[in-house]
């Protein structure tokens, strides 16, 4: 599927802008493959598996670079407007909320590999695997709802970041007390603590991502409001 161009667009502009299209679909393919493997690597205590996530991180920062590039030759050459120059915008919006994606992606990688090294298995594996499903779910289904300019899809994986943010606060209040209760689990703790972070966070990115999927489509910034909020301004329904 193209990007929705406006009429004047030359061939040659729509050529430019697909190749950004193209290039931030790859972006996204990686970083979701980051998170998989990443998820993937701590839960099974696979140190091959964490350190071809962090070689990965270099592909993806190479990618952001050369999109965020694309993206400054099209504004300065062709000086695009109203929906031609709102999906320059979102695009570049997309691309650093995928980096940081990336790095969170990272981060866990690399705690899994912190981790390893301990033959005890720390609390917090079931938090983990239930909210990382829940993450992963929501940036594919974002990058989805990008690919195929769906508006509606978007705003439905927003909403699940609420249900992300509730299971990581008690995920964290439950550790908080295992802490409490055998001090010398401390180190483990903070460890996945850290990862949950680190989930939590992809969720909320990957809200934006949906955000600016809105933005794209519908041409309203429902950036910083709620939900049920954002509905309304698009006319929709309440769920």
């Amino acid at each position: 599927m193209l990007f929705k161009l406006g009429k004047h667009s030359s061939s040659q502009f729509m050529y430019e802008m697909e190749t950004i299209r193209n290039d931030l679909l790859r972006m996204g393919g990686l970083v979701e493959k980051q998170v998989d493997d990443a998820l993937q690597s701590f839960l099974q205590a696979d140190t091959e598996l964490a350190q071809r996530v962090l070689v990965t991180e270099q592909e993806v920062d190479a990618l952001e670079k050369r999109i965020d590039e694309e993206c400054a030759r099209v504004l300065a050459l062709r000086q695009p407007a109203a929906i031609d120059l709102r999906t320059i915008l979102a695009v570049s919006k997309c691309v650093a909320d995928l980096e940081r994606i990336g790095d969170k992606a990272a981060k866990i990688a690399a705690q899994g590999i912190e981790l390893s090294q301990d033959r005890a298995q720390p609390a917090g594996q079931v938090e983990v695997r239930h909210i990382g499903t829940r993450v992963r779910a929501m940036l594919h289904d974002a990058l989805d709802a990008f690919a195929r300019f769906d508006a509606d899809k978007a705003v439905s994986v927003a909403a699940a970041d609420a249900e992300v943010d509730a299971e990581y606060h008690s995920a964290m209040r439950s550790l908080v007390t295992f802490m409490m209760e055998d001090p010398r689990s401390i180190t483990h703790i903070l460890k996945v603590m850290s990862v949950l972070r680190a989930l939590e966070r992809i969720g909320d990115h990957s809200r934006n991502l949906c955000e600016q999927v809105v933005y794209l489509v519908e041409g309203k910034d429902v950036r910083h409001i709620p939900v049920e909020q954002m509905r309304a301004l698009l006319g929709r329904q309440p769920s």
